[in-house]
Parts: structure tokens; sequence; C-alpha cells
């Protein structure tokens, strides 16, 4: 007899297209929109006991688009609808400044990681784009892609796992099941 799956570490979330509607380079806290389900997901993970974390690439900081202040406020109103998360990690950088956070680097999986004392290896990341997933994999956590319209169709080929909707994603992360893009019909 199989023992059943044992929950991951942690699950940390990519921010736009993921938990809440992309609206880019947002400013202003009342344009953010939980996309469905999303509340339903993160309260389950809680429910389990799992760490929920949030793990974002924000180069409208950098680009001097969004104030630091902003994004605060901005961060501040995603964790009102959705928090509390155990962990937010935010990389303010733009692809020129060569950081080691900005996914697709690990950088911002390791934080968090250590941040809520695990092995990154221990940790699942679910994100809508492949910077998401190839950060999981750079850090040696499992990355699950839930594709949106701005998902690239190679994306989800390279994907090691898809799922349709955050939910599916979630029953991936407890059931212990893994789900490939040929699986989903992609």
């Amino acid at each position: 007899m199989s023992q059943p799956a044992r929950p991951p570490a942690a699950v940390l979330f990519d921010r736009d297209g993921t938990l809440i509607h992309d609206v880019p380079y947002n400013s202003d806290p009342e344009r953010v929109e939980p996309v469905a389900e999303a509340r339903t997901v993160l309260d389950r993970l809680r429910a389990e006991g799992v760490p929920v974390g949030i793990v974002t690439n924000q180069s409208g900081v950098a680009k001097g688009l969004i104030a630091p202040e902003a994004l605060r406020a901005v961060n501040d109103r995603v964790d009102a609808l959705l928090g509390p998360f155990d962990v937010w990690e935010v990389c303010p950088h733009d692809d020129g400044d060569r950081c080691d956070c900005r996914k697709p680097a690990p950088g911002l999986v390791l934080r968090a990681a250590r941040r809520l004392g695990v092995r990154p290896e221990d940790c699942v990341v679910i994100g809508d784009i492949g910077r998401d997933v190839e950060a999981a994999r750079a850090a040696g956590a499992r990355g699950i892609l839930v594709p949106t319209p701005v998902t690239l169709p190679e994306e989800v080929a390279a994907a090691p796992e898809v799922a349709p909707d955050l939910a599916a994603a979630v029953d991936l992360v407890l059931g212990g099941i893994q789900l490939t893009a040929e699986d989903e019909g992609a």
C-alpha cells in the first residue's frame, strides 16, 4: 500500500496573472482583483498547514513606473484580499540589472525558502509564465504552470507540470500527482 502524499514545505505563488489579474505596472491598489479561486485555494493550503508566499518580479520599480511606496500599497491590498502570506519576496530590478533574484533566476525562491526555514527542494512554485517555472527549477523546487492568455505555447511545452487552473494546481500539490503538458492535451 502506498503512503499518502506528503504536502510540500511551502507553496510560493507568482503574483500578477497567477493570484491577481495582471495590470501592467500597477501602482493603484484599487485595481487589484484576485483571479477566480485564488482565495479558495490559498485557504485550502492554509487549512492543510502549508505555508504560502509570493515571489514576484516588479521591474516597474527599476523603470521608474512604480514608486516603492505604491508597490507596498498594491502588495498590502493583495495581502488584505488574499492574505496573510507567510512570506513575500519581491524583485524590484529590470532584466538589465543582472540580479540574482529576478525570475528566471532562483533568488526569490531561495530567499523565500530560507525565510520560511525550509529546503527549496521541498517547495512548489505556481506561476503563469515560463520564468516562474524556470526559477523553481533553478532553485531545485517543483514548478507548476497555470497558463493564461499571455503564456506562450513554448512555455507550456517546456513546463514539467501544467494545470488548467489554480484549483487543479493545488490538487496536484496536495494530491501528490503530477500532470505534464501532454496529460493536459496541450
